[in-house]
């Protein structure tokens, strides 16, 4: 049995683990499904119209803004938050294409 040498960039292996651990938790992704289907969106709806804690909201937001998945614009006393799509399009392709394997 031949055995393979493997290299990690852990840059950009911390990178993928950070995107993924914020993509691993379902009221994130609740977060991210109202996000989507609103476009940009302002913090404080979001925790009104989910009935969550403002927060735990704001803890949520920002483990998803750190991993790069989301964009968070400040107008006056509001940040509205929108989704990097392309980010999420290269983690699911990522993931996509591990699981084929």
């Amino acid at each position: 049995m031949r055995k393979t040498k493997v290299t990690f960039n852990n840059e950009r292996l911390q990178v993928s683990a950070d995107i993924l651990r914020a993509l691993a938790h379902p009221l994130r992704l609740k977060i991210l499904e109202f996000i989507d289907s609103n476009d940009s969106i302002n913090v404080n709806k979001i925790y009104n119209t989910l009935n969550l804690e403002q927060s735990i909201t704001s803890q949520h937001l920002r483990i998803m803004r750190n991993a790069g998945i989301l964009h968070a614009e400040k107008d006056g006393k509001f940040v509205f938050y929108s989704i990097d799509y392309e980010i999420i399009q290269r983690a699911e392709f990522a993931i996509n294409n591990f699981l084929e394997k």
